[in-house]
């Protein structure tokens, strides 16, 4: 089983080293948000996948310095002024169509898996224009004022505060903060206003599959609360083949009802672990293997009516989701 998830995963690669999200015409692109979720399932890998991943993603951005020297000091005014999160899967260029762009949590998670890799003694950064653009990555986000300003989140939907988006700043500030120079202010801020949404995502989600990023992979909050991050998602979003994103979300909404992500089982199962509950990480590892296609691969989601996963198969995170868990529980 899990050599058939690996390759499902595998198939997803190009020749640059990055992964598409799913092969389908939809989601035929490269996301740094996605690719950086995948390179978790490659940290405890002997080969170098894992620093490559980031080292493409630092390419996309050198291409880009210009930009980001700009915004380092002056804060977007337009959606499309922001860090884009999404390129083209050829050429890596950034996708010009109207697009929610403004996704600070996609910085954040680069910022954190690339603190994980440093920690782990990985060679993430290759030479001074590498430390540079993660230098000019901080200062965006101390000039965004990434604490206090909206933006199109995980889903790339509403413009508002999240939770989510908030926590992937600060976790990925604090795992950089051993390498670089950090405003602990900058930290600080960030917390005040993650406790200040908590326990909710944000003033339209009082639930959503974004918040379990807050359990992991960041383990950004004490016990208590993110046990209830995780019971209010299993409450209010858990159905039998994933979990919908929030209430009302209508993106594959199927005769009034929300889509199923195959990948909110495994993420809760990753949750559990490490909360110290390997029973129910198991049992969530076998729930995902239950919902495989049968040529095994996970789909990006199931129409809940209908019963049937969408065109977005396999989808590369939660492929990667299954890895991390299966790896971990073995």
């Amino acid at each position: 089983m899990r050599e058939r998830v690996q390759q499902g995963l595998d198939s997803l690669r190009r020749q640059n080293g990055l992964y598409l999200a799913s092969p389908s015409n939809t989601y035929h692109y490269i996301w740094i948000r996605d690719n950086c979720y995948i390179s978790l399932s490659k940290l405890g890998k002997d080969d170098s996948e894992y620093e490559q991943i980031y080292h493409r993603i630092l390419d996309i951005w050198r291409k880009y310095e210009w930009k980001l020297a700009f915004h380092a000091d002056h804060q977007p005014e337009a959606v499309y002024q922001y860090i884009h999160p999404r390129y083209t899967a050829d050429t890596l260029e950034e996708i010009h169509e109207p697009w929610g762009n403004a996704q600070n949590d996609a910085i954040g998670i680069f910022l954190y898996g690339l603190g994980l890799g440093l920690r782990h003694h990985r060679r993430m950064l290759r030479d001074d224009v590498d430390v540079r653009i993660v230098r000019l990555l901080i200062r965006y986000l101390k000039t965004l004022a990434f604490w206090c300003n909206a933006d199109n989140g995980m889903w790339e939907e509403e413009v508002e505060l999240h939770a989510s988006s908030i926590g992937a700043c600060v976790a990925g500030l604090l795992a950089i903060k051993p390498f670089f120079e950090i405003e602990i202010d900058m930290i600080r801020d960030g917390m005040i206003a993650l406790w200040r949404i908590l326990p909710h995502e944000s003033a339209t989600h009082d639930c959503d599959l974004a918040q379990l990023s807050l359990v992991y992979p960041y383990r950004l909050l004490p016990g208590d609360m993110a046990s209830e991050i995780v019971r209010r998602v299993e409450q209010n979003l858990l159905r039998d083949r994933g979990v919908i994103r929030y209430a009302g979300d209508r993106y594959y909404a199927d005769s009034g009802r929300e889509a199923e992500w195959c990948m909110g089982l495994p993420w809760l199962g990753l949750c559990h672990a490490t909360l110290g509950n390997q029973d129910e990480a198991r049992r969530y590892l076998e729930w995902t293997e239950r919902v495989m296609t049968p040529d095994v691969r996970i789909p990006e989601l199931y129409l809940s009516a209908q019963g049937v996963p969408n065109e977005n198969t396999p989808l590369g995170w939660a492929h990667a989701l299954y890895l991390i868990l299966h790896d971990l529980l073995r």
